[in-house]
Order: structure tokens, then C-alpha cells, then sequence
């Protein structure tokens, strides 16, 4: 079986997703200058992707992590449960205040670089039985 058929995403999570596609946040469209083609270590970058049921700001498959932007419109309580959720897909998540990205846009994405580079160094293990002898 292949392991990379995904089951189809709920419709409601696809839709809200398209729909943050098209109102960005300044502080959303300086960092998605930087990750979008392939310009940070070469990783692709997708904004605004389904976990469901949630939607993450930034999300690279390779890595397996999300970057999130907050802002005044997140709630800490909300914030925490959906951390924990992702993470327990095992994709990694770290965050960042809006005007942190407007105002220090090289730290935010030194940090982003230096985490993301952490989770693609050594590739997954390979499968059980595979590169042993008989």
C-alpha cells in the first residue's frame, strides 16, 4: 500500500482554507516573500494548509513543520490546544508575534531556518528489513 495516499481533507477545512488564502496579514505576506519558491534551503512552503481540523499559516511537508503568526486575534487557551494537536501528528510547530516578522524579519527567519534544518538532516529511518543481509 502506498504510504502516501492521503484520505480526502474534510470540506469544511479545505474551504476555510481557501478562503485565508486571499486576505493576507502584512506580517503573512513578508514571510511568505521569503518561503514561497523554494527560498529557504529549498524546502517548499504551502500557506494556509489543512491539518485538519485546523488551518496552519505555513506548512513544509518536508520538514514537517508549521509556522504560525500571531497577532491580537488568537486566544492563548485555543492557541495551546491546537499546538498540541499538531504536534501529535508529528509535525513540529513554532510561532511568531505579527510584528515580530514586521520588525525583525531576519531573526524570525534565521529562527525558521535553524528549526527547519534541524528536522531534514538525517532522512526518516528506512523501512524494517531493508538494507540488512540474509
Amino acid at each position: 500500500m502506498n504510504k502516501n495516499i492521503k484520505p480526502p481533507l474534510p470540506s469544511s477545512t479545505l474551504a476555510i482554507a481557501k478562503k485565508l488564502r486571499k486576505p493576507c496579514t502584512d506580517a503573512e505576506l513578508r514571510l511568505w516573500y521569503y518561503l514561497r519558491a523554494k527560498r529557504t534551503l529549498n524546502l517548499k512552503w504551502r500557506r494556509q494548509h489543512p491539518v485538519p481540523p485546523y488551518v496552519a499559516d505555513f506548512y513544509c511537508l518536508r520538514a514537517k513543520l508549521v509556522v504560525e503568526l500571531d497577532g491580537g486575534q488568537h486566544e492563548e487557551e485555543h492557541d495551546t490546544r491546537r499546538t498540541v494537536y499538531i504536534r501529535s501528528q508529528g509535525i513540529e510547530i513554532i510561532r511568531f508575534w505579527n510584528h515580530d516578522v514586521l520588525l525583525n524579519t531576519e531573526a524570525v527567519m534565521d529562527e525558521i531556518l535553524r528549526v527547519a534544518q534541524g528536522r531534514t538532516l538525517s532522512p526518516d529511518p528506512s523501512p524494517v528489513g531493508e538494507g540488512q543481509r540474509a
